[in-house]
């Protein structure tokens, strides 16, 4: 991985989302991060809600871009999904230059366990790895009757040690380049813990998140069958070529 945050320029970082442009989520972490004055902030997001709509990609008709007023930022709302986004987001068609860093979220809504399958949140995220670009999808278990838009401006706020930290690690050139970080905040975030997902079978990311912990993932773009799959499958295989060359004779 190329060092891409330089130490004369303020490093550059991308929002996108599945809730659409307009989504408070979005909005309260793109206001979060231009408060600070550290960053320069871009952002390119669905033009509608495309919730839980996985990594998928328009590739039938074209894409519709616009551009959208967010203070500090500079923003284009998409008319594809938020891979579509965070694929146009990246490649320097919109912006001059590719971000150091794609943010995706803050998602309404968890996305823990096989969720993160169907999240157009988490894709956002992958679409920027796939491509070797650091990115973390960030999700707030949002709770009717509990949460409040308020309560989004907070997770922003608690995420941004975080980014900081992923930030600074590229900077120094010791940021992994097989993952992607997937955050999920608690519905109070302001009585948060912090602990790394578990790997205990009965200790998960979404039990984590219940007990009021922020949960920090790492995910793989894809990944592998577990090694009972592997050694199954290395036994079967071999055999059945075997057998079918045997047939054919």
């Amino acid at each position: 991985m190329d060092c891409l945050v330089s130490s004369g320029n303020r490093p550059k970082i991308m929002v996108t989302n599945d809730d659409g442009i307009d989504a408070p989520g979005l909005r309260a972490l793109v206001q979060v991060l231009v408060s600070t004055n550290l960053y320069e902030v871009l952002v390119c997001a669905p033009d509608s809600e495309k919730s839980a709509v996985s990594h998928s990609i328009t590739w039938i008709h074209a894409l519709a871009v616009k551009r959208v007023e967010i203070e500090g930022a500079t923003a284009y709302a998409v008319s594809g999904t938020p891979a579509d986004s965070a694929s146009l987001g990246i490649s320097t068609t919109l912006f001059p230059s590719i971000p150091d860093l794609v943010i995706s979220g803050i998602n309404m809504g968890s996305n823990c366990g096989y969720h993160i399958v169907y999240s157009g949140t988490v894709a956002g995220a992958r679409e920027a790895f796939l491509n070797g670009i650091p990115s973390v999808s960030v999700s707030y278990n949002w709770v009717a009757g509990k949460s409040n838009v308020h309560d989004f401006k907070l997770a922003a706020e608690a995420c941004l040690p975080m980014i900081s930290a992923v930030l600074s690690e590229i900077k120094n050139q010791r940021y992994p380049e097989r993952c992607f970080l997937n955050i999920d905040l608690p519905t109070d975030v302001v009585n948060h813990k912090v602990r790394g997902a578990p790997v205990l079978e009965d200790d998960t990311d979404y039990q984590c998140l219940l007990e009021g912990y922020i949960t920090v993932t790492p995910l793989g773009a894809l990944s592998p069958a577990d090694i009972d799959c592997q050694a199954y499958f290395k036994t079967l295989v071999p055999g059945v070529l075997e057998s079918s060359s045997s047939s054919a004779l």
